[in-house]
């Protein structure tokens, strides 16, 4: 991801949201996102630097931004440092099914195991049986991490999933 995809990456991830968390979370929630306000809190992020955070874009043909996903070190103090987290991962709702989001996450799991993390784990909400599926079919597991993610003062159940990851050589 560079600069420039900002917009883009915003655009994927606030349509994201609003499609695969209806009914999962507050619909006044979704009806606020903004695409402007995610750019403008991408942007900020960017310019402090990104460290050891990793931004993916998927492109079309065209060279339009399709879909984005974001890893790095794990951030919850709940299980001991050394993992990786995908942090999220977004495909434009009509192009959902296409092999976008796959190839985004393969790239991910690639990625992750380059840098020597043994795991790369995600939260999913517990309600988001496509996105569990789809975790599933690509060797992510349950590892029995489970939190309620408060969305304008609403639980909501989230779920942890594992997958280990295979050493790497460069």
């Amino acid at each position: 991801m560079t600069e420039a995809d900002i917009d883009a990456v915003a655009a994927v991830r606030v349509r994201g949201w609003q499609a695969a968390y209806r009914g999962l979370v507050p619909q006044a929630h979704l009806d606020g996102l903004s695409v402007e306000k995610d750019a403008a809190r991408r942007r900020e992020f960017f310019s402090r630097g990104l460290g050891d955070v990793v931004n993916l874009v998927a492109e079309n043909a065209g060279g339009k931004v399709v879909g984005w996903a974001c890893l790095g070190p794990y951030r919850d103090r709940d299980l001991p440092s050394g993992d990786a987290e995908l942090y999220a991962i977004y495909v434009r709702p009509d192009l959902i099914g296409t092999g976008i989001g796959h190839a985004l996450l393969t790239e991910s799991i690639t990625r992750a195991a380059e840098r020597g993390f043994p795991h790369l784990r995600l939260w999913v909400l517990e309600g988001n049986t496509h996105a569990r599926h789809f975790y599933e079919r690509a060797g992510f597991t349950p590892d029995g991490g489970q939190e309620d993610y408060a969305v304008d003062g609403v639980p909501v159940p989230e779920l942890r999933y594992a997958r280990s990851l295979a050493p790497t050589r460069v």
